[in-house]
Order: C-alpha cells, then structure tokens, then sequence
C-alpha cells in the first residue's frame, strides 16, 4: 500500500477542516531555519485527543516556532485550558511567540526557554496531557518524569516515533529505545500510529 496516496486521501477529504496547515503555519513564519514541526495530519490527531480529553494543563516539549502549540492552544482555549511549551533555542522561541500573538493564542500558552532535562524533573503540578518533540536523543530520557507528571488515566503523545524505520534509523536510535520503553512500562497502555512520521500514544494507568 502507497503511503503517499493515503495521505494525499485523507487531506483531500480534510481540506476544508477549520485549521491552519503545516504549509501555511510555516510560509507565513519568518523565520526559515528551524527544527522541523509536525505534519498537518498530526496536528489534526492531536485536537482530537484533546477534545476526547479536555485537559486543564497541556505540557509540550519541543516549540520549534510554534505549530503544534497554536494547534492545540485554539482546542484548549474553548475551555479554558492552557499550554505550557518548552523551548531550548532563545531565537526560535521568539519566533514562536511572534507566531501565537499572529494566530490570537498567546494569552493561552506559556513559553519556558531552556534545557528541558533541567525543567521538566523541577516542574510542579500534574497534567492530563503531554507532548513530546524535542531533539530526538532526549526522548528516553524524558519518559520517567512525563508519566510522574501525568495524572491517571492522563495522554502522552510523542512524535517522529517512526523515524527508526522511515529514516532507517535502526534499533540503536534513542526513539526506537523510547518506543521500548514506553510498550514496557507497566504504567501505560500504549500503541504506534503511522500519522505523519509516527505517533506513539500512551495513557497512564
């Protein structure tokens, strides 16, 4: 099965969906050099869960300039919820906010800017919705302190999750050590979508 004809499908069947894509986010971004952001059939998945959901508190890890936290800051907004991001590079990060004051949703997130090894263990408070995308090597360890900080029955999404395979990556790459880990863990439940370069969802028991 091609898996470009599946996308090519569904966008096709998605492209009057109230959202901005991941073309336009970033054609309209000024800033050209960054780490890549998510596929617009993953921010798609993501306000979904979201709406499953409904969390108070959403925590991502890895901003780049912004997609995914715009994303899910217009679901959680209809709430009242918030997002809390993380980003590592000062620049970019101002890029991002440039980006939700554009898109009208800078009065609901918050932008941490540093090491999110050094952040995410000091951070207080629970969550019942994380997302995880930031330098590929820092996956596995973030997994300990995420599902500490996810309450019970709270979503953990990571993406790239796939890239093992599709980036021929192999079994040494530390995402296909964090999808070890996360399919071990007897605290979650857990499973991998082929949406975009890979999902990996998991909630916590």
């Amino acid at each position: 099965m091609e898996f470009e004809k599946l996308t090519d499908y569904i966008e096709d069947l998605y492209q009057d969906y109230e959202m901005m894509s991941t073309h336009e986010f970033v054609s309209r971004t000024e800033m050209k050099e960054f780490c890549p952001v998510i596929q617009t059939e993953t921010a798609r998945l993501l306000m979904l869960l979201l709406r499953a959901k409904r969390p108070e508190k959403v925590l991502e890890i890895g901003t780049s300039v912004g997609y995914s936290a715009t994303s899910m800051a217009r679901v959680v907004k209809e709430w009242g919820g918030r997002v809390i991001t993380i980003e590592f590079d000062e620049k970019v990060a101002e890029q991002a906010k440039k980006n939700f004051e554009f898109a009208g949703v800078s009065d609901v997130i918050e932008l941490l800017i540093g090491d999110a090894l050094e952040l995410v263990p000091r951070m207080d408070g629970r969550y019942d919705f994380i997302f995880l995308d930031p330098f590929n090597d820092i996956y596995p360890r973030l997994i300990e302190d995420c599902v500490s900080l996810l309450n019970q029955g709270g979503i953990l999404v990571a993406d790239d999750t796939l890239f093992p395979v599709l980036k021929e990556e192999g079994l040494d790459s530390p995402l296909h050590e964090y999808n070890r880990r996360v399919a071990k863990n007897s605290n979650l439940e857990s499973t991998i979508l082929p949406v975009g370069d890979g999902v990996t969802i998991a909630v916590k028991k």
